[in-house]
């Protein structure tokens, strides 16, 4: 998996400031507990700023937060200095410890375009599960990427320092599966004026409903369940992010 987030990591958390962490988290716990009781460790790939990470702490999980972005690692530690965390990615992520649940959320999977890196993503996070360990994740939902089709489009977000702008230009490969966003972010400084300009490239697969089940079968998972993300509906056109819980055969 590629590592993106290198400059936009700096003001990720500000970005993302309205996203409901705790809600998701709470979502999450409840999957779990629904599949798995008795759960007391979990891994977590793609940890971001740990506000995730965090939640699960409170919910009483001891948690493992993997992360490749060595900014977004430090914005980790500077605001939860007790986790637990390495700087791998989900592909090559190495320990001798096992885990009652694996997640990988905020599309990390959607991250992995290639089919040889989806398999060997998905066959590591097996290897690193206890026996009939859970495996919970959402990705961008083939249905609504296709029927809605992304446009550009403009956030702004400013706290008493900086202001962001981010410019967000997408392009489809169809036959790829694969939705490429161009960001262009721009930051001003308050205090003197000075302005800043970054440029990150995501490249995003999209998936459909029984392309992750046969990945789930040929990698020693079964599907228990896919549903929009947060919401428990069923997924459909509008439905742009779709979670699923596996659970290790």
């Amino acid at each position: 998996m590629k590592k993106v987030f290198n400059v936009l990591s700096n003001y990720y958390d500000l970005i993302y400031e309205q996203k409901d962490y705790a809600g998701e988290a709470a979502y999450i716990v409840q999957l779990i507990k629904s599949y798995s009781p008795k759960a007391k460790n979990l891994i977590e790939f793609g940890t971001g700023t740990g506000k995730h990470a965090f939640h699960f702490c409170n919910s009483g999980f001891t948690v493992k937060g993997v992360e490749p972005s060595a900014e977004m690692l430090k914005a980790v530690k500077e605001h939860h200095p007790k986790l637990s965390l390495q700087q791998d990615s989900i592909t090559s992520f190495k320990s001798d410890e096992l885990f009652d649940v694996a997640t990988a959320l905020f599309h990390v999977i959607s991250y992995l375009n290639s089919n040889s890196e989806l398999i060997a993503s998905f066959k590591n996070v097996h290897k690193h599960l206890k026996n009939d360990g859970l495996f919970i994740f959402d990705v961008w939902y083939s249905a609504a990427v296709l029927t809605q089709i992304p446009e550009e489009r403009i956030k702004t977000v400013q706290n008493d320092y900086i202001e962001v702008i981010r410019k967000a230009k997408p392009i489809n490969y169809w036959n790829r599966n694969v939705i490429e966003v161009a960001y262009d972010i721009n930051v001003l400084e308050k205090a003197t004026g000075k302005t800043h300009n970054f440029l990150e490239q995501h490249e995003m697969r999209h998936f459909s409903i029984p392309e992750i089940e046969l990945l789930a079968d040929i990698t020693g998972f079964k599907l228990l369940k896919a549903e929009e993300f947060g919401t428990a509906k069923i997924p459909g056109p509008d439905t742009w992010g779709v979670n699923f819980v596996l659970r290790k055969k």
